[in-house]
């Protein structure tokens, strides 16, 4: 013991956070035989810390990612603004088309035809959603035009339809076979309306990698749907893109100016409100929920160190007595507390990084190993685990386990830099 406070004597007093200071802490970390249990509370609050950071950034940023991917497949795949009739088609809409692809930020305007019918196969049947599109512009909806897995878009335009994978694998067909269309919306007779049939060959199959998407949506050409769905000289929408999606507020008025009164504006953020809206008080929830994690490691620290403040007293009188500064001590015990929150934050830091890039490979071994699917396309829409990792709430996570390892550990310094040598060596 003397050896050790002799630094502290020949100057006076320790240089802060000196190498006095760091001895003394990183002895009182490494373990004896009688202050194991010590150790062993030591040991669970760095793996508190450690999971509790590696949990964090691992769910913060499979949040990100499926925020990500669904609003890229939902934006590919729907556009940025409807126009709407207000109880009609929209009629001229090559007109208004090129007066809406003339204003600012806006790179794409296209005209659909949308609806919802019943389709068959000789081995099954199902509900899908029809649009209608020209072929120049489903070429240009790279989303699809960059998924197809089977076939080609090229002669579109002169008949046929393009079938999400999900859907051709549930009716059993595949590219040249004929699927069958029924709507009950058809021709009005003396006795009743009768369903529209109809019969078209598939010519492309694609595959977005969303299984809602791939199982439900159909595409065909532009006129064949206007005929199928009776629009005449109309369309049900014109599909507008821009060029950033978060300011469709701002391109919205212009729109609406230039369609007037016989068309209805909506925004992808109107249209898809409650989905971002459920997901982003999911995320919020799953961190305060998950932050809890980090605040029972810090009072394990604490807990931990209040031990060592109680085993240490009779150190801690003698060291004083000696010369040390109630600075030192404090400096001390605060070293070895916030060595348990750096480290752990540190391991979790790394942890939870290299399980977000390996995610998807990870997955896939424990669906082997478990013999279960871990990650239904069916109840999460998405064929693949994303995962994102936003170095700006990664770095939120970092500080602030860091501030509360820190913060845990300044009530057990003080308690230990405010022991009385005189009343811890009384008795010995």
């Amino acid at each position: 013991m003397t050896d050790i406070a002799q630094p502290a004597n020949e100057a006076g007093k320790s240089r802060p956070f000196g190498a006095f200071e760091w001895l003394l802490a990183m002895r009182y970390l490494r373990a004896r035989r009688r202050e194991g249990f010590i150790s062993v509370i030591a040991g669970f609050s760095f793996a508190g810390i450690m999971l509790g950071v590696a949990t964090l950034i691992i769910v913060m940023s499979v949040m990100n990612g499926f925020r990500t991917e669904l609003l890229s497949k939902i934006l590919g795949l729907n556009g940025h603004m409807f126009v709407r009739g207000i109880g009609m088609h929209v009629m001229n809409y090559d007109e208004m088309a090129a007066n809406i692809a003339e204003l600012p930020g806006v790179t794409g305007v296209m005209p659909l035809v949308e609806g919802q019918v019943m389709v068959s196969s000789a081995q099954n049947a199902g509900g899908a959603i029809v649009r209608g599109m020209r072929e120049r512009d489903l070429k240009n909806l790279r989303t699809v035009a960059d998924s197809v897995i089977v076939g080609s878009l090229d002669g579109f335009d002169e008949g046929g339809v393009v079938v999400g994978s999900r859907l051709a694998q549930s009716l059993a067909l595949t590219v040249g076979d004929n699927i069958t269309l029924l709507s009950p919306r058809g021709a009005i007779t003396p006795f009743g309306t009768a369903p529209r049939v109809g019969a078209y060959p598939i010519v492309a199959i694609f595959e977005l990698g969303m299984s809602e998407y791939d199982a439900s949506f159909l595409f065909m050409p532009l006129d064949e749907a206007r005929n199928y769905f009776r629009t005449f000289e109309g369309v049900s929408a014109l599909e507008i893109r821009i060029d950033n999606p978060d300011r469709v507020q701002a391109v919205a008025p212009a729109v609406r100016a230039a369609v007037g009164d016989c068309c209805d504006v909506l925004t992808w953020q109107q249209t898809n409100q409650s989905f971002f809206s459920a997901l982003q008080v999911e995320r919020n929830v799953m961190f305060l929920i998950l932050t809890l994690i980090l605040i029972v490691a810090a009072l394990n620290i604490v807990s931990g160190l209040i031990m060592l403040v109680k085993d240490k007293g009779r150190d801690i009188a003698v060291l004083r007595t000696m010369g040390a500064t109630k600075g030192a001590v404090m400096r001390a015990f605060f070293i070895s507390g916030a060595s348990i929150g750096v480290a752990g934050t540190l391991a979790g830091f790394a942890l939870g990084t290299v399980f977000c890039l390996n995610i998807e490979t990870l997955r896939q071994w424990l669906s082997k190993l478990s013999g279960t699917e871990l990650f239904s396309p069916e109840v999460y829409f998405l064929s693949r685990m994303p995962a994102e990792i936003d170095p700006g709430e990664v770095g939120a996570v970092v500080l602030m386990a860091l501030f509360l390892s820190f913060a845990a550990t300044l009530y057990p310094a003080w308690r230990a830099a405010s022991l009385d040598p005189v009343e811890a060596l009384r008795y010995e």
